[in-house]
This record gives structure tokens, C-alpha cells and sequence, in this order.
């Protein structure tokens, strides 16, 4: 390595040091770690359509960080192509015999993967229903929730890709919150690209602390290469359900897409004293 490489990367790493700690950032997990006996891995990740940071378009970069991720459940942004015939843009069958993630069927056309580019994917879990959520504000966006039962038990989880502006995420926020107050006590994940940076009271995120919260500041996830914004969340309710939440910072997912994997690990078991503790 030359002294010019040296000084740029000592530069590089100093410059991110600086920013993490200005925003309070906590560091990613350069790897994951495999989930505990009983746990659920799960991840979220936002594909950037399959174009990656060198601006090309390959989606089997994509299929091979999914194969890394190992999850048990996936959330996907981005999945599909936004204009025309709406076609996922992964070839699903090798990716189901690799890791044995199915798609839930969500997609509206013909060949999509998805709504409004949210997919999710599942290992031996099986669907109960799934609903397809259109989200308020000035830009078409979606959510989608679904009921699953899966080898650990019954798990809700609601994926969206929020908008880029505060006061439409605080709208598709609060509708979210209307619609999960319809819902039991079954555990709820929600995550996906929700579009947030900001820490504290001018955060549009607020609004998920009873639920969901505290919601703090998680790993960054945006951009890629060198991840200082915390896009991607994955939160779980009741809370205090989730381990390990690590930003996945493989050579890879740096280059495969804009915003890095998230993943976390489940643990439904704790969800069961818990009830019985409240309905004591």
C-alpha cells in the first residue's frame, strides 16, 4: 500500500470517526453473527432498484448479499421496477432454493415482487394474511402488513418505505399507528427504509416511542460506502424483543446497493411471559 493510500484511508476513517460521534451514531457490525437457539433473524434492505454504487445494474450482487444475510424474514425496498409493468427485478427461483426465502404474494402485476417496491421474503413460515397499504403525502408510496406463523409463533410484521419529506412521514406514520391499533397483542415488527435521520424531538419517528420506542438513533445504514445516517429501522413491538441490530458491512453490500442490509434477531419466546405478566 503506497503512503498516499495510507494517508487518505487514515483520512477517510478520521472524517467518519468525526461524524459519528457529532451525530451520535452507534458503529455497524462489520458481520453478522449467527441468531441464537430460539431467535429469528431478520433483516430489512432497501436494493436501490439493483444499481449499485458503480451506478451498474446487477441484480445478482443483490441475491448474493441475501444469500449473506441468512434471514428468516426480509424485508425488501426497491424491489421492483417503479414505472411500466412494475417487474421484480430478482430472480427469485435460485434465491428460494439457496435460502429457502419464498416471496409473499404481494405484487398487484404480473411478475412484481411487491407493493410500491416492499416485498417480503420468509423461511418456513406461513402466511395468514397479508394487506396491502396505501400511505398519505405527495409522492406514491406503500406499505404492506402482514400475519405470519412462523416455527417460533405468530408474528405481525408491517414493512414501508417512507417519504422523503418530515411532514409526509409523520402522515404515513400516524396512519400506521391507526392501523396497528385495530390489531392484538401479537408481536409487531415494523421496518423497512423509513427515511429518518434526525435524532430527538424534531424526528418524525416520535410518534412510534409508546408503541415501539424509545426509537433512538440505530446503525448507520446510508450510504453504503461509507454509512453515517441511520435510514433503516427495525423496531419491534412490545419492545425489548430484539438483539444484535447491526448494519451488514460486507466488501459486497458496499458496492451491491446505496444503503447497507440491517439485521436484528427476534426473540418470541420473551414475548410469552411478558403477555402472561400483563394479563396477571
Amino acid at each position: 500500500m503506497s503512503r498516499r493510500q495510507i494517508t487518505v484511508d487514515r483520512a477517510r476513517a478520521t472524517s467518519d470517526l468525526l461524524i459519528r460521534r457529532l451525530l451520535r451514531v452507534p458503529p455497524s457490525s462489520p458481520q453478522t453473527a449467527p441468531a441464537p437457539p430460539g431467535a429469528l433473524r431478520i433483516a430489512t434492505y432497501n436494493v436501490h432498484k439493483c444499481v449499485g454504487t458503480d451506478n451498474r445494474f446487477e441484480p445478482d450482487r443483490i441475491a448474493a448479499v441475501i444469500r449473506e444475510l441468512n434471514a428468516d424474514v426480509l424485508a425488501l425496498q426497491e424491489a421492483d421496477r417503479r414505472f411500466g409493468r412494475r417487474e421484480g427485478l430478482l430472480d427469485m427461483a435460485p434465491l428460494e432454493r439457496d435460502t429457502g426465502l419464498r416471496l409473499v404474494p404481494l405484487a398487484m402485476a404480473a411478475g412484481g415482487h411487491g407493493w410500491h417496491g416492499n416485498a417480503l421474503l420468509v423461511r418456513d413460515a406461513r402466511m395468514v394474511e397479508a394487506y396491502r397499504l396505501r400511505l398519505p403525502g405527495g409522492e406514491p408510496r406503500g406499505a404492506v402488513l402482514v400475519e405470519l406463523e412462523t416455527p417460533k409463533g405468530r408474528l405481525r410484521v408491517v414493512t414501508a418505505h417512507l417519504g422523503l419529506l418530515r411532514r409526509h412521514r409523520a402522515q404515513q406514520i400516524a396512519h400506521l399507528l391507526e392501523r396497528l391499533a385495530e390489531a392484538d397483542d401479537t408481536p409487531t415488527l415494523l421496518l423497512g427504509d423509513l427515511n429518518e435521520w434526525r435524532p430527538g424531538p424534531r424526528s418524525s419517528l416520535r410518534a412510534l416511542d409508546r408503541d415501539f420506542g424509545p426509537v433512538d438513533i440505530g446503525p448507520p445504514t446510508f450510504p453504503s460506502r461509507l454509512p453515517i445516517l441511520s435510514l433503516d429501522r427495525i423496531l419491534c413491538r412490545p419492545h425489548g424483543l430484539l438483539s444484535g441490530l447491526a448494519a451488514h458491512q460486507t466488501p459486497l453490500a458496499r458496492v451491491a446497493s446505496d444503503h447497507l442490509p440491517l439485521t436484528a434477531q427476534l426473540d418470541l419466546a420473551a414475548a410469552r411471559p411478558a403477555a402472561m405478566a400483563a394479563a396477571a
